[in-house]
């Protein structure tokens, strides 16, 4: 089998501003009015907000599920393709999420990439050529009240090892 791709841009060495404008103009998140608030220069800790807005409320004034997951989806691959490297290939695997509660303000979610994470990854990697954590996020409404629990599971390989 042919070895993983990910994109033209996937190796790319990014800097916090061309992720922070990728995040400004890519249409599903600016249509969601998800904002990249902070983003550490070292890539380890993201922060993203979402307004209530009229594109992403239901009819009944809280935030649209679909809104609240993308909110938790995109940066985390992001984080950690930047901390591991070019050997690496980094998806989303899969993910479910459980709504807490309604959502009726300004929401928000941290990210955090610590070393035990990368050692754990960098390891499974070498041992099985693939690791698949599974991580645990939060969001959080202006109350700091938790509104949706998202689980991810994060699949990572080393571009060196056959993907079969």
């Amino acid at each position: 089998m042919s070895r993983l791709r990910q994109g033209r841009f996937a190796n790319l060495p990014l800097r916090p501003w061309m992720v922070r404008l990728g995040f400004a103009l890519f249409p599903p998140l600016l249509g969601a009015h998800i904002h990249l608030e902070e983003l550490s220069s070292d890539f380890r800790y993201a922060r993203l907000t979402m307004p209530l807005w009229i594109s992403n409320r239901t009819l009944w004034g809280a935030h649209f599920g679909g809104s609240l997951f993308a909110l938790t989806d995109a940066i985390l691959p992001v984080l950690l393709k930047q901390n591991l490297g070019a050997d690496y290939v980094v998806w989303d695997k899969a993910a479910t999420i459980e709504f807490m509660q309604p959502a009726r303000s300004r929401v928000w979610c941290e990210f955090r990439v610590d070393e035990a994470l990368l050692a754990r990854i960098r390891a499974e990697t070498s041992a099985t050529g693939k690791s698949e954590p599974l991580l645990a996020l939060r969001v959080y409404d202006r109350q700091n009240q938790t509104v949706a629990v998202v689980d991810k599971k994060i699949y990572v390989r080393r571009r060196d090892v056959d993907s079969t």
